[in-house]
Formats: C-alpha cells, structure tokens, sequence
C-alpha cells in the first residue's frame, strides 16, 4: 500500500548519525504528519512511502535527502557586543531572527577575542542518517485538515474552540 499525498501519518522513530541517537520518540507521541506537505524530512517522507502498518524498517537517508550538504559558507562573524549576556559556549545553539522575520537556529562555531562566528548550517547537515522507523497509522486527511495542512492529533487545544480567541472568543 503506498501512502499518497494528503494522507496522515503517525510514526515512532530513532534516528542515529553514526552509532549516536540524535532524536527518538520511542517510547513518547507518535510523529503525526500529512504526507507530501514537505513537514518531514525528503529522505524520511519517500522511504517510509512503501511501508505498510505495523511494519518497521531501518531507512539510511543521504544528507541531501536530510538536512542538505554541509555550506561552509554559511558562516559570519559578529561582534561580541552582539551577545552580551549570554554565557557562549562553542557548540551551543542560538535563536535568532532572520530578515524574513522567522526563527533562525545558529550554533556557536569559534569565540575569538573580539568576534564571534556563528554557523547557520543545521547540526546534522552534511550528515547520513539511520532512521529505524515504525509505521504506526494512515489514514485519509480530512477536508479541514487538507486546507489548514495541520492533523487533527497535532491542533492545540487552548481552550476556546481551537480559535486562540482568549477568554471572550465565545464559543460555549
């Protein structure tokens, strides 16, 4: 049975770079997506695309497939000034926010007396992934699901409707 676009999926995963786990939800909440909507990973997305329910499997997914080829370009270097107060460790991830007004993830790559170079690739480009993956559920996307691209299992109930309307949205 091969999963379509626009259907939603549940999985459990372990992820290895090498003999390190990276991430896992073994034992947590199922990963919940809509297939084809590019919310995982392309690697990921058409390895498990064959799967049937139930079944596990172990996907090696190339670093173009995953998190893309590691830039060294993608590089800068900034003023200390820049982070002050923040205790800087190389190796550590920062939040930012980029130009288009959106999170930006960079790690501390080097500290220098007056600079610091942050590193904008993502810690596991330019890496080969070992996915051990189950294939928990499929199912048909509903109509509401398929326009907002969120499933059902992941909306966030907040206590008024789902409308983060606050205290006065009312619905009751």
């Amino acid at each position: 049975m091969a999963i379509t676009e626009n259907q939603v999926v549940s999985i459990e995963y372990e992820v290895r770079d090498g003999q390190e786990v990276v991430d896992s939800n073994v034992g947590g909440a199922p990963l919940v997506f809509m297939f084809g909507k590019g919310q995982v990973i392309p690697g990921l997305e058409n390895g498990i695309a064959d799967m049937n329910v139930g079944e596990k499997s172990d996907l090696l997914v190339k670093s173009a497939d995953a998190y893309g080829e590691y830039n060294e370009e993608a590089q800068q270097e900034l003023p200390k000034e820049q982070f002050a107060g923040i205790d800087l460790n190389v190796g550590m991830t920062l939040y930012g926010q980029g130009e288009d007004g959106g999170t930006v993830q960079v790690t501390v790559k080097e500290i220098k007396d007056e600079n610091i170079i942050i590193d904008f690739n993502h810690p596991l480009a330019g890496k080969d992934l070992m996915f051990s993956v189950t294939l928990n559920s499929v199912r048909d996307a509903s109509e509401e699901e398929k326009m907002t691209g969120i499933p059902e299992e992941n909306k966030v109930d907040d206590g008024c409707c789902g409308t983060n309307g606050g205290s006065g949205c009312g619905c009751h």
